[in-house]
């Protein structure tokens, strides 16, 4: 194996395993940021090793063990230095919590789930609610800056700084390792919520790379909503966003084809889409409230119920994202309204409501706002128009299979104008 490729495979691999890695040294260290560095360190001893030993059998228990050991070794010493020095009896003290800590009511069964615990401790409250968010989809999802700036519609420089401050903040105040308990616990799940939702969008649609779906983020971010649901039964919300990833997953075997090209909603083979799914989404939503995932989910199932696109009910949807404005506006909420109005009223009628999107700061660069009003004129028959559309959008997605599909809707729409 070339040292090229063992750096693809190293990279692949630490993608995939990076949340469980950092979590699993976590436990250990009980430092966020010393964790990653551990998991980075861990990368560096596999691009050493492995050209000469080969790839193990599995490469990510390898880079696991590896940290681990590290971070065993870095505990070791601090035990060491901390006895030399005679400032503490026991070092072990100073990164576990003590024995029977925390509320032993009703709830306290400690969950056997490190990357529950990293999630509740990235979302401690001593940190801003941006913050908490950004500093979990780098550790759970393993996203790069530009990724998470993709995702907030921010920059890079912004998400790099708040990450860097929030594994100093947690360090230094202490946060433990754990899932909290009563009231604590309630203060951070809408938080912890929002960070699954965004790690489950991150996978469902990347917002970068050569794949337009990545599965293993879509999956841990649906298991991790479904641990949520039965630490916290009674919490309606919960039950809304396990509901709306149960119902988005259900799709995901339907919305690329054999080469991993994108298929758009209405071009979906329905029998491709995971009945099993659908129905645990059915019975998540019947749990739901009235809150914004479970708004979110009602529309879900709106797709997940109907067999035929043609008879998809665009008004109801287009509703439901009228009840979702008034819960949480937003410029991303009102442009997949439009997309509804536009199936329910006529193309002319959402072309209304996207145009009057044009100057909002945070869709500046937000490739689906030219997309979406390309996808209109091209119904209303603008073609050369549309082909503009579709070529800005390719120009501004960094996902490569996006990029295509938007170079070939532009290509049709040319053709289309020539006629």
């Amino acid at each position: 194996m070339t040292g090229t490729s063992t750096a693809e495979t190293v990279e692949a691999v630490f993608r995939i395993e990076s949340a469980r890695i950092i979590a699993g040294v976590t436990r250990i260290v009980r430092d966020v940021g010393i964790a990653e560095e551990l998991a980075q360190d861990a990368v560096v001893a596999a691009l050493e090793q492995w050209p000469e030993s080969g790839v193990p059998d599995r490469p990510g228990a390898w880079l696991t063990a590896t940290a681990k050991h590290r971070a065993i070794d870095l505990v070791r010493r601090k035990e060491t230095y901390a006895r030399k020095l005679a400032e503490v009896g026991r070092a072990l003290e100073d990164v576990s919590p003590p024995p029977g800590s925390g509320d032993p009511g009703e709830g306290a069964e400690d969950i056997d789930d490190d990357l529950l615990r990293l999630i509740f401790t990235a979302c401690h409250p001593v940190l801003s609610t941006q913050a908490r968010i950004a500093l979990t989809l780098r550790l759970l999802g393993g996203l790069t800056t530009e990724e998470i700036a993709r995702a907030f519609l921010t920059s890079e420089p912004t998400v790099a700084q708040r990450i860097v401050r929030a594994k100093r903040t947690l360090a230094k105040a202490g946060v433990p390792f754990e899932v909290p308990y009563g009231a604590d616990r309630a203060a951070r799940v809408s938080s912890v919520l929002e960070v699954i939702y965004l790690v489950f969008n991150e996978g469902y649609s990347a917002t970068a790379g050569d794949d337009l779906v990545r599965p293993a983020l879509c999956e841990d971010a649906l298991r991790l909503a479904r641990v949520l649901e039965g630490l916290m039964p009674e919490e309606p919300e919960v039950h809304g966003l396990a509901a709306l990833l149960e119902f988005q997953a259900s799709r995901i075997a339907a919305r690329t084809g054999p080469g991993g090209e994108p298929v758009l909603l209405a071009d979906q083979n329905r029998s491709r889409w995971n009945r099993t799914l659908i129905a645990r989404g059915i019975e998540a939503l019947r749990r739901a409230g009235h809150g914004p995932y479970s708004v979110q989910a009602a529309i879900a199932a709106c797709h997940a119920r109907t067999i035929c696109y043609e008879d998809t009910d665009w008004a109801t949807i287009a509703a439901l994202y009228g009840r979702l404005m008034a819960l949480t506006p937003s410029p991303v909420v009102e442009l997949n309204r439009a997309v509804a109005v536009s199936m329910a009223e006529g193309p002319a009628a959402g072309l209304k409501l996207v145009d009057a999107l044009a100057a909002e700061p945070a869709l500046k660069d937000y490739h689906l706002l030219p997309s979406v009003r390309g996808d209109l004129l091209e119904r209303l028959g603008r073609n050369e128009e549309a082909r503009a559309e579709f070529e800005r959008a390719a120009s501004l997605t960094r996902n490569a299979r996006e990029r295509e599909l938007l170079r070939e809707r532009a290509a049709r729409s040319e053709a289309a104008s020539g006629d």
